[in-house]
């Protein structure tokens, strides 16, 4: 899969998605680790990457704002790293891209818990 990783991101947690083969990209490899919270949902979105974040800020933006594009918001701590990145791979490998695109995932030691997004009235 496709992913944009947050400035929060472990780069623990980058390497190991690169390792078992998803396509990621850092914020601050594309100069944007200074940037506001809504332009990396839309940078994402555009880019048709799913974001991955620390952040629990990102829930606002896609349910109250209906911003950007799916999100996988980890809970983790170095303490459970090697749980979530079990979990995450998991979550990965049980829902295609396109439900993962329209969804907000919290990722955490043991489970995890998926939301739909709303989906977007173009009238």
């Amino acid at each position: 899969m496709r992913l944009l990783l947050d400035h929060d991101v472990y780069g623990a947690t980058a390497r190991f998605l690169t390792d078992v083969g998803h396509e990621v990209v850092q914020v601050a490899q594309i100069g944007l680790a200074q940037a506001a919270d809504e332009d990396l949902l839309k940078v994402a979105q555009d880019q048709s990457r799913l974001f991955v974040t620390r952040d629990r800020d990102f829930g606002g933006l896609v349910f109250v704002n209906a911003v950007g594009t799916g999100v996988l918001y980890l809970r983790i701590l170095p303490s459970t790293q090697s749980a979530v990145h079990r979990e995450l791979e998991r979550v990965l490998a049980s829902y295609a891209e396109e439900e993962l695109r329209n969804a907000f995932v919290v990722i955490e030691p043991g489970g995890h818990r998926f939301r739909k997004l709303a989906s977007k009235d173009l009238s």
